[in-house]
């Protein structure tokens, strides 16, 4: 604009546009950021609105870039990425962290919290922040504070549906490369096959596996219900997803920049956590629309024949994290 028009609107009172803080000069921060899920899952829209308020509380001074939908490769290459620092933030459920940090699978202990509210009460208090300190200490990773939701974890087949344990005896299903999840499912009695999620639903297609477990909002994006026909709502497990930054990049930003970033995510972990829950409560309908069938699960025998999992990882998690879980479940085992 030039200085007359400039000045001849201000006299007239009309408000002139906004002059971006940055200097002409100073090129823009770019953080690239990974993550697994399609672009209408509430984590790549609240991902959007992270990139949003860092562009404009930043003046433009920090940019994010997102690469949805698996585009840089599954979690186990995205986390590797985000440790050397070819990507410099990565959100991945719990049990991708697993390889580094072995206490972030405590999330999948199975058929140990009841509501979504239990399970962030822990994971916003002295649990998730014991999880915290052990991803940041082995992954040279800074771990923002509130945890962003995957939900509950249900079942999905195209044989049958799950009506009681032994219906998952030599079951062939797709699950993470995490091992508790792999531990939870050979301990009911079923055939655990690790595949990435990138490849999840070629594998249900072809029958490799006939059956997989992610929560309502997975099984709609990734459409599943045109490979699956049955889901049996179990709840056996409870997930988030942990956003991670490089640790080296987070900590070369100017402070003012690292707050803005911290900021934009806590605040975004909220409405995440809000539309997750939306997402999750109403897709029952719409998948029972799309075809597939729906039933729900009595679980206590289920959880019944988890005494040896139980037993195996409060040894590999060890006292406190034990502790620190049933202060928040109850007794487990």
């Amino acid at each position: 604009m030039r200085r007359s028009r400039f000045v001849a609107l201000a006299g007239a009172g009309v408000a002139a546009p906004a002059l971006a803080t940055r200097p002409a000069d100073a090129a823009a921060i770019t953080f690239k950021w990974g993550h697994a899920t399609q672009a209408e899952h509430p984590l790549a829209i609240n991902a959007g609105r992270v990139r949003d308020e860092v562009r404009e509380r930043s003046g433009g001074r920090l940019e994010i870039q997102l690469f949805g939908n698996n585009v840089l490769g599954g979690d186990p290459a995205m986390l590797t990425q985000v440790r050397s620092g070819a990507l410099q933030l990565y959100s991945g459920f719990g049990g991708a962290y697993e390889a580094i940090a072995p206490l972030a699978g405590i999330e999948g202990i199975g058929f140990a919290f009841r509501s979504q509210a239990q399970a962030l009460a822990a994971f916003d208090g002295p649990l998730g922040a014991l999880v915290r300190r052990q991803i940041d200490a082995r992954g040279g990773l800074v771990t923002f504070d509130r945890a962003w939701v995957n939900g509950f974890r249900e079942i999905t087949t195209s044989t049958k549906p799950i009506v009681t344990v032994d219906d998952l005896r030599g079951l062939r299903i797709r699950t993470p490369s995490a091992a508790i999840w792999v531990d939870l499912f050979k301990t009911l009695g079923a055939s655990p096959t690790p595949i990435a999620a990138s490849e999840m639903y070629t594998a249900l297609q072809t029958h490799i596996v006939d059956a997989q477990e992610n929560p309502f909002t997975i099984i709609q994006t990734y459409k599943l219900f045109e490979v699956q026909k049955y889901i049996s709502v179990t709840n056996h497990m409870w997930s988030n997803f942990w956003i991670t930054a490089n640790a080296a990049a987070y900590h070369a930003l100017a402070p003012d920049l690292q707050q803005i970033l911290r900021d934009g995510m806590n605040r975004a972990a909220l409405s995440n956590r809000r539309d997750m829950q939306a997402s999750n409560d109403s897709l029952a309908a719409t998948l029972t629309a799309a075809g597939m069938t729906v039933n729900q699960v009595d679980t206590p025998p289920f959880r019944a024949k988890l005494g040896p999992f139980y037993e195996k990882y409060r040894t590999a998690y060890g006292d406190e994290a034990w502790r620190l879980l049933e202060a928040s479940v109850g007794k487990l085992g």
